[in-house]
């Protein structure tokens, strides 16, 4: 008796560690705009859809959805969205074809990207990317992980200061921010061709203004030093308007 005494408290700590470890992931999405947002999800790799795919947020509230080990996916924000009882419409920004994504966010939008680890490999790899493009501020917080556990987002509002040949306009509004590569589909801007490589495809003046706004979010293809991030074992509060704009 003693002896298994002995061995489950040997046991025990390893036993928790294994729990933590394997345990699912939450995502809470948190809309702190003055206005509602409809959040879009898109999993990777054939990973569960998160959220159905899309849903609103009204101003002030938050949902969370939970992931398993290994999902991968991305969460965006749609904006202007005019949805009937079936849920078909359109957004002004962020659209996906549909209250439920069945896609990714047309560009421009601003995406918050997510690979979980799973197996051997607990950590998690995660980032906020402009690379195609803004339509609104984000941040992702990671919450009791370990690790470097960075905060990563762009918080300042790219619409106010986006250059005129960037501009997308609704009503005369600044509702979104192209990436260069959207805007002139040019192989410098869009890290194709002979600049297909990281030695090759350099920061331009307009990624170099996102970087400048937002140091913490990826600007262009080839941004991965500054920008990707890591933890381990970790949930993550991903919040729209992170400034309360």
């Amino acid at each position: 008796m003693a002896f298994w005494r002995n061995l489950s408290t040997l046991l025990l700590p390893l036993l928790l560690l294994v729990g933590k470890t394997m345990s699912a992931t939450v995502f809470t999405l948190q809309n702190s705009c003055n206005y509602t947002v409809w959040p879009g999800t898109l999993s990777g790799d054939g990973g569960a859809l998160l959220g159905n795919g899309g849903f609103p947020l009204p101003p002030g509230t938050s949902v969370q959805l939970t992931a398993q080990p290994g999902w991968s996916g991305r969460f965006w924000a749609r904006t202007g969205c005019n949805f009937d009882d079936s849920g078909n419409g359109h957004c002004t920004t962020g659209d996906c074809g549909g209250l439920k994504c069945t896609g990714g966010g047309a560009p421009p939008v601003t995406l918050a990207e997510f690979t979980i680890g799973s197996g051997n490999n607990q950590q998690d790899f995660y980032d906020v990317s402009l690379v195609d493009g803004y339509n609104e501020g984000m941040g992702v917080k990671p919450s009791g992980g370990t690790g470097s556990c960075q905060y990563a987002g762009c918080v300042d509002d790219l619409n106010t200061n986006c250059p005129a040949e960037l501009q997308v306009t609704e009503s005369g509004a600044v509702v979104a921010c192209k990436s260069a590569c959207d805007a002139f589909n040019s192989p410098e801007y869009c890290c194709t061709g002979a600049h297909s490589t990281p030695q090759t495809c350099s920061p331009t003046r307009y990624s170099q203004l996102f970087k400048s706004a937002c140091p913490t979010a990826y600007s262009y293809a080839y941004d991965d030093a500054s920008s990707t991030c890591t933890c381990n074992g970790s949930d993550y509060l991903i919040t729209f308007c992170p400034t309360g704009s």
